[in-house]
């Protein structure tokens, strides 16, 4: 029997939302919010975007759980044991579904691939170094370089940063295979795009949390949805210069 891209899809959806049930990923707002983003990226763009998506979604609950008690106990832990809400969901996901709906509408190929990856690499480089950069007590402000508590918005350790190249890496090497129609530059080369965007772009929502978050002026979802929209732009940039 021929295993089709709407099979794929299929099977992608409900791994997608079988994951979030059992690994309890996300919470009932969440895994709806999931599941709308995940119709529009899968339906109206390709069901390796979704496959990337997921990815995101699978590395982020590991990174949460690691040392989450740990965590906790330091007041650094995600909400709701670990479960993302449907805020969450839309700050990630958000600017690829996006990008996806005006890839669809403006009708012009080649670029989705690249924005999509690049966004979900800020994403994840996001995501690793706060989770995994509070457990390093050695922080401090992006903008001054002063020295600040663990945990606060804007600051950035050793670790944290090992984090954000991580996270930016790991979607980069993800993102090749959905890649191989688009590489007019060749996988190291688009690798090297998606990740250097991600890590830039987890960069940026560190100085719009010290800038903007601290005082303020945005919330902690609405930093990251720039940071994400931040990095589907630059992916786009990128296609229209380089491919």
């Amino acid at each position: 029997m021929e295993i089709t891209d709407q099979t794929i899809l299929l099977a992608l959806i409900f791994g997608l939302l079988g994951v979030c049930v059992v690994t309890k990923a996300l919470d009932a707002g969440g895994l709806a919010a999931a599941t709308v983003i995940g119709c529009i990226i899968g339906f109206m763009g390709h069901w390796t975007w979704l496959a990337l998506l997921i990815f995101f979604l699978l590395s982020a609950s590991i990174a949460t759980r690691w040392k989450y008690t740990e965590k906790k106990a330091m007041g650094f832990a995600e909400a709701n044991e670990g479960s993302r809400g449907w805020r969450n969901v839309l700050a990630n996901g958000g600017a690829p579904a996006f990008a996806v709906l005006i890839h669809e509408i403006n009708g012009a190929p080649g670029w989705g691939a690249l924005a999509i990856s690049s966004s979900v690499a800020v994403a994840l480089s996001d995501t690793l170094a706060s989770e995994i950069g509070v457990m390093d007590s050695r922080t401090r402000s992006i903008i001054t370089l002063k020295s600040v508590p663990t945990g606060s918005n804007g600051g950035m350790s050793p670790l944290g940063m090992f984090g954000s190249v991580m996270g930016a890496s790991m979607v980069a090497v993800a993102a090749i295979g959905l890649m191989v129609e688009h590489q007019s530059a060749g996988s190291l080369e688009t690798a090297a795009i998606i990740a250097t965007i991600g890590w830039i772009g987890c960069q940026i929502d560190s100085i719009l949390g010290e800038l903007m978050e601290n005082r303020g002026l945005l919330g902690k979802h609405s930093v990251n949805f720039l940071a994400t929209s931040f990095g589907a732009l630059a992916g786009w940039a990128a296609y229209v210069t380089i491919f």
